[in-house]
């Protein structure tokens, strides 16, 4: 065996005779070793023919740089073209015969090394044999980085993330949306229901309570309609004022006594009851908003067999009588139609019999009290939805006032329901004297605080509503003062007779700006300006006046 240095990766080395043509085999020379242990080459530049030096690694071995035409090699053949035989030894001349190699054993396979590539720059010559070898700098070099197999998958990946992370951030935002949105429908439904809740005054607190109270101190706005219950049987007539406060939130039912001293269009003095049957609606109405300085709205009439089939409409309704009812139609002896108790359920036909039951010795004032129970007791079974409410009146098919639509009604009753069942409801009488004129206490109660006489003021133009009583002693001075105010174009209100004479009279007025209407009254009626004076006047009238002993008839 030869003492040649055998090279494990001769015939293997990747880069032997790859570019053969092109470059020749003393364009590289070894340089280092990379971490898998094979050799990184340069790639050597020549500038003029010349001795090539013979590394070090490769002096003794017949190495010949210019090999013409032969590869560079460490197999048998390599030997074989630098003089040696295929055993190793010296040869001395040339033979080109041919020698078997030897099978040499595959290197492991291993990455393909680097290549370090010279930084472009001006060409060093060729340095001479047995000189030292330059140092080379790392960065003299530029590696050339494989593409990786797997970049692209790396990108996919990164780019798959990505669009998933997005997704996500977008779902998110949706999520978000779509809570904003429902907090925000949320909120708008709470808010509509509490402004219907206060629209309705359906609120806790707000009915009849302190803001009522509050808002009682200042003018209020009050719906009145005149209800006319008309006795089929008997002929006689009931009449009460349907009131619904929209100010204070208040409903009331004020009963009138037929006795009510009124005037009619020709300013004659009349009652309530004649009024009704002579006057018809509209100048009943007239002479009731004179009386009480009130504004009726409509009229309303309700016959008895009507008044049976609202009750029944509104199934039956619930009421405390305070006496027993016969029948009518019953022998003597048999239980009664109506018992005496509380919370009695009457039926239509109850109902109508209680309302104008009237036993004998009892006033008008006791049959008056009855038909208000019965009218509070269907209101609280009436609906309260004015459509409702509506479908019930036009279920009568009764004929109405032209001054009131069956809509209107409808809805008018539908307040009146609400009122009724809120507890916001009472009952009121009257008080006449036995003349038919008002006393004190209707005007400071009745008319001032439920209907508001005393705040209503006459229209522009309106005629100024006097209110006189008779205090001279003489029955004829009331009339003669009625004549002389109703030709000099006033209204006339009938204040009754004085307790008791009085020597003087006097004209009153409370409002400053009402002195010239009660300096032209004491003038209509022949009185001096020294019985006008400033001071308290009766609720339904502008100006009243007390007549005296002084004052002359005729």
């Amino acid at each position: 065996m030869n003492d040649r240095q055998y090279d494990p990766y001769a015939g293997s080395d990747p880069y032997a005779g790859e570019y053969a043509g092109e470059y020749t085999a003393d364009q590289y020379q070894v340089v280092g070793y990379d971490e898998y242990g094979q050799p990184v080459y340069q790639l050597v530049q020549q500038q003029q023919p010349a001795q090539p030096q013979v590394p070090q690694q490769y002096q003794g071995y017949g190495y010949d740089p210019y090999a013409g035409g032969q590869q560079q090699g460490y197999g048998a053949q390599g030997y074989e073209a630098q003089g040696y035989d295929a055993q190793g030894a010296a040869a001395t001349s040339y033979d080109t015969a041919w020698v078997p190699q030897q099978q040499q054993p595959q290197p492991e396979q291993r990455p393909r090394p680097r290549v370090a590539e010279p930084v472009p720059g001006p060409r060093a010559p060729e340095p001479e044999p047995g000189t030292p070898q330059p140092e080379y700098k790392t960065e003299q070099f530029s590696f050339i980085e494989e593409p990786d197999e797997d970049s692209e998958d790396v990108i996919d990946w990164l780019k798959f993330t990505e669009s998933r992370t997005e997704r996500r951030e977008e779902a998110k935002r949706r999520g978000r949306s779509r809570v904003v949105a429902l907090v925000v429908a949320l909120a708008l439904v709470i808010a509509g229901g509490v402004g219907y809740l206060w629209y309705a005054d359906m609120l806790p607190g707000r009915s009849g309570g302190e803001d009522g109270a509050a808002a009682a101190a200042g003018p209020q706005k009050r719906d009145v309609i005149v209800l006319h219950l008309h006795n089929t049987k008997s002929k006689n007539t009931s009449t009460a004022l349907l009131v619904n406060n929209t100010t204070t939130k208040q409903g009331a039912t004020v009963l009138l006594p037929n006795s009510l001293a009124v005037t009619d269009d020709n300013g004659t003095a009349t009652t309530l009851g004649k009024s009704v049957d002579d006057d018809g609606s509209t100048g009943t109405r007239e002479s009731i908003d004179t009386v009480l300085g009130t504004e009726v709205e409509g009229t309303w009439r309700l016959d008895t067999p009507y008044l049976e089939n609202l009750v029944e409409l509104v199934g039956n309704i619930d009421i405390d009588t305070d006496t027993d009812v016969p029948d009518p139609e019953a022998k003597k002896g048999e239980a009664p139609l109506v018992k005496k108790g509380e919370q009695q359920t009457l039926s239509g036909p109850m109902a109508v019999a209680y309302a104008t039951y009237r036993a004998s010795g009892e006033t008008e004032t006791d049959q008056l009290n009855r038909f208000g129970a019965v009218m509070q007791g269907i209101l609280r079974k009436l609906s309260s939805d004015p459509q409702a409410a509506t479908t019930t009146v036009q279920s009568l098919a009764q004929i109405l006032d032209p001054s009131l639509e069956d809509k209107d009604l409808g809805a008018f009753l539908a307040k009146l329901a609400d009122r009724a069942k809120g507890g916001d409801y009472k009952t009121s009488l009257l008080p006449v004297r036995a003349d038919g004129t008002l006393s004190e206490q209707a005007g400071d109660t009745v008319v001032k605080d439920v209907l508001g006489g005393a705040v209503r003021s006459p229209e522009k133009g309106a005629a100024v509503r006097v209110g006189v009583q008779n205090a001279s002693g003489k029955k004829a001075a009331g009339q003669d003062a009625r004549v002389s105010l109703v030709n000099g174009g006033y209204t006339f209100i009938d204040g009754g007779t004085g307790a008791a004479a009085r020597p003087t009279s006097q004209v009153t007025y409370a409002d400053a700006g009402k002195k010239a209407q009660a300096t032209e009254v004491a003038k209509t009626l022949g009185l001096p300006a020294s019985a006008v004076r400033k001071g308290k006047t009766a609720s339904n009238a502008d100006v009243s006046v007390v007549l005296g002993q002084d004052y002359r008839t005729g």
